[in-house]
């Protein structure tokens, strides 16, 4: 890996060439998705069984676009048991996490009989999207569904890719069957991202899309964002580690790639107080990708977006890593949980050299569906709060609206809207 020096300019450098990586930045796909959404708008499954069929050559009707029980429980034969215990303990792990984060309705009255408060309501059917191209992501299914599930909705439809004799991954129908989805549809890319958003006679519209994708998906949910809700454009995989002298070399290479594997637009950065451990790193790193099976991958994104950078203090390493503000952070440091409370932006935090990020793709319990370039500064990883709506309660009595009536009625007039006011007014006319 390619060791740099920190500087303002190295930093700007950095942080103009991970923006490429943007979904933002690829406007050549937009007219290509928008021909495949209008289409599915207005042909509905028509155009939705032709892009099936063009993408994924499979023959899809009306009768066989969901999957049924008996595909769901030859899914079971085909999953090993152990893979199945090892997606209950996550299940569970996931469940117990996001049940932490439920919020419920509250009202406060005072004397006057005036009573504000704020209704919860949970969104009635969310759609969940997951990739069934290059591999199988039930990880990824538990952590769309799960906190779904912990927030009441009450309708969860999942779309994926089937193969060309239309079939799902078996781990992907498992983990969704695990998770409680309620149907399951064979079809992907943007041409299911416009069933969702739209419907079609097969499949329903639904109030929000979550779940990643490739590019096409991700340009899809952007562009139908309005018709329905959506989770995040998400971007590349991305992880930054910020370590000291104190870090295992050989731990820290391992981590960085195992983000670095997901794609060749993979993010991997090492901030380090230590030219030492930047240059054992960086070996270790050589040593690793020569004996990992996505070698071709791995070397790509390492020459386009890996980095090592050396700082002169822990406060600049800090202060870049709230500039990148990456999906994955991890600190390994001598005191990890001092540098956490500097943090500003950042995805996920992983503290100490056993927290390796896999541990929360995988099995901790916090969402590992996390924000991308650099949109941790203003976003949140997937939530319970992402699936319900808050609704403001207001009720007054006359006692308590008679001492504030012509307080309304004056914001109203300076504001020109005269109905407004007299809609207070007429309420103590003599």
């Amino acid at each position: 890996m390619r060791i740099v020096k920190l500087t303002t300019e190295s930093k700007n450098n950095i942080l103009e060439n991970l923006l490429k990586r943007s979904p933002n930045s690829y406007g050549k796909f937009e007219a290509a998705v928008n021909d495949i959404l209008n289409n599915v708008r207005n042909r509905k499954d028509e155009a939705l069984f032709e892009y099936t069929k063009n993408f994924d050559h499979a023959d899809l009707n009306a009768e066989n676009i969901q999957v049924t029980k008996e595909e769901i429980e030859e899914a079971y034969n085909q999953v090993d048991e152990s893979l199945l215990e090892v997606i209950r303990k996550a299940q569970v792990n996931i469940c117990e996490y996001h049940e932490k984060q439920k919020q419920y309705s509250w009202f406060d009255s005072k004397p006057d009989g005036s009573i504000l408060g704020q209704k919860v309501t949970p969104i009635s059917r969310v759609g969940v999207y997951v990739p069934g191209g290059k591999a199988a992501y039930p990880s990824s299914v538990l952590m769309n569904v799960m906190p779904a599930k912990v927030a009441g909705v009450e309708q969860i439809d999942m779309c994926t890719p089937c193969d060309a004799s239309g079939k799902v991954y078996p781990t992907t129908l498992v983990a969704a069957n695990e998770a409680g989805v309620d149907v399951i549809y064979k079809v992907g890319g943007a041409q299911a991202i416009a069933a969702m958003a739209y419907g079609t006679e097969s499949i329903p519209k639904v109030d929000k899309i979550v779940g990643p994708g490739n590019i096409y998906v991700a340009l899809a949910k952007k562009a139908v964002f309005g018709y329905v809700s959506i989770d995040s454009v998400a971007g590349p995989s991305e992880i930054l580690v910020i370590a000291d002298e104190t870090a295992n070399p050989r731990y820290v290479a391992a981590d960085l790639l195992s983000q670095a594997e997901h794609d060749e637009m993979a993010s991997a950065i090492l901030i380090t107080t230590s030219e030492e451990l930047a240059q054992k790193v960086s070996e270790q790193v050589d040593i690793f990708v020569n004996e990992l099976s996505r070698k071709d991958i791995l070397t790509k994104s390492l020459d386009n977006y890996g980095y090592i950078l050396t700082a002169s203090s822990l406060e600049e390493a800090i202060d870049v890593a709230n500039e990148i503000a990456s999906e994955h952070l991890e600190i390994v440091t001598k005191d990890p949980f001092n540098v956490m409370t500097k943090i500003k932006n950042a995805g996920a935090i992983f503290l100490g050299e056993y927290s390796s990020e896999p541990l929360g793709d995988y099995f901790a319990g916090p969402n590992h569906v996390l924000p991308t370039n650099g949109t941790a500064k203003f976003f949140s990883a997937l939530s319970v709060d992402d699936f319900i709506k808050k609704s403001s309660i207001i009720s007054f009595s006359r006692e308590a609206l008679e001492p504030i009536h012509k307080d309304i009625e004056s914001f109203a007039t300076a504001e020109h809207l005269t109905a407004h006011a007299n809609s207070i007014r007429v309420r103590f006319e003599k």
